[in-house]
């Protein structure tokens, strides 16, 4: 079995996608199938090609704008490789039509991950630029597709309500164990002054993840009854789009910037360093498929702030989290609890995430599960209990 496997991006740019993609095709080589990644090249990308594990990974270059990512060389090497089934992960860029055309060609099957991209709040965003490229192409391409995964429930719901009536698998990105060894302290330790605790936000700095809001729950928190004092809030991420100076600007204006640091891009042993160092994460976000972020804070055994549009309910169920909602007084409330609580709760909190990872989050499993799925497209096994007709 050959298995194609097409995303946008093959590094770190993606986000969460790369981290979700790669570990899933690293599983996915342990079975019995060949894979193959196929991307647009990007500036991240040779220093990301090592992280595929050895995988055999073909980028294209890009012409024109890069929110399109058209890459001429693509189709083609879509053709030549002879595959059984496509697996595309993320929408509303060229690789969509890409896929599209190498099925209707070859009569091939293919699946797509949209990875939170048909979330209600997702769709909201550049409205009318995603309407026209669901005219062009991408409704036809998500039409077409013979399986559409979703991450969660409430991504498959959201899926329905875009109008697709496509068999959807539900089957959760997965994590691995962080290393055992200890860290360094990270390159922003000596930002912070002695005993502080940290709350730290990892990922993209994008108007979707809700930090203007965090900012202001954060005034508002450490401003009521001056409770917080001791904590600093930690933004780590890459500045998309210039959201970065917007944040920075209405730090200034609360007159928080002393209590928050915006440290840049975490990757590899940063990350590493960046979570082994925080006492909590939190995640405010607006819309998600299924953050890689939170599982690793759990797989840390850092207790996590985060919203239900996070789409992970095991984590409130298993109270490893704490349910806020995204607007700056439910933000205020989650961080009042926080500061609140005793280190023996934030630690039997963070527990419970790190169990909750380990029991639900395997990416043996979950490379299994898909496995199972791939099959059943092909024609050579029977539905997997993951896959939702109606």
């Amino acid at each position: 079995m050959k298995i194609g496997l097409l995303t946008a991006s093959v590094s770190r740019r993606a986000g969460g996608l790369y981290d979700a993609t790669r570990h899933l095709a690293q599983s996915l080589q342990q079975t019995p199938m060949e894979i193959q990644i196929l991307g647009l090249k990007d500036r991240e990308t040779a220093r990301d090609l090592a992280g595929w594990g050895g995988l055999p990974v073909q980028v294209f270059g890009v012409r024109g704008p890069g929110f399109f990512g058209y890459a001429p060389m693509l189709a083609s090497a879509l053709a030549a490789a002879q595959l059984d089934l496509l697996h595309v992960h993320g929408l509303w860029m060229y690789p969509s039509v890409a896929g599209l055309r190498w099925a209707r060609q070859q009569k091939r099957p293919y699946l797509i991950t949209p990875h939170g991209m048909l979330d209600p709040w997702a769709v909201r965003n550049a409205h009318w630029k995603k309407r026209l490229a669901g005219w062009l192409y991408e409704d036809a391409h998500l039409r077409g597709a013979a399986c559409l995964h979703a991450l969660c429930e409430s991504e498959a719901e959201a899926i329905r309500v875009y109008g697709l009536r496509n068999p959807i698998c539900i089957i959760p990105n997965g994590i691995d164990r962080p290393a055992d060894a200890p860290a360094d302290s990270p390159n922003w330790q000596t930002d912070l002054p002695d005993g502080a605790r940290v709350l730290l936000y990892l990922g993209r700095l994008h108007p979707k993840k809700g930090l203007p809001n965090l900012l202001l729950a954060w005034s508002m928190a450490r401003q009521a009854r001056h409770s917080g004092d001791e904590w600093r809030l930690v933004i780590a991420g890459w500045d998309q789009a210039g959201h970065e100076d917007d944040l920075k600007s209405l730090a200034r204006q609360q007159g928080i910037e002393d209590s928050v640091h915006f440290v840049g891009p975490q990757f590899e042993t940063a990350k590493h360093a960046s979570y082994r160092r925080a006492d909590a994460f939190i995640q405010p976000s607006f819309s998600e498929g299924l953050p890689m972020v939170v599982l690793e804070a759990w797989a840390y055994g850092l207790p996590v702030l985060m919203t239900p549009q996070c789409n992970l309910p095991e984590g409130f169920q298993a109270q490893a989290a704490l349910r806020i909602a995204p607007e700056p007084e439910g933000i205020s409330q989650g961080l009042a609890t926080l500061f609140a609580m005793a280190d023996a709760e934030r630690v039997a909190m963070g527990e419970r995430g790190r169990v909750l990872v380990e029991q639900r989050f395997s990416w043996v499993r979950i490379a299994e599960q898909m496995l199972a799925v791939y099959q059943w497209v092909l024609g050579q096994g029977s539905k997997p209990d993951c896959v939702r007709m109606d």
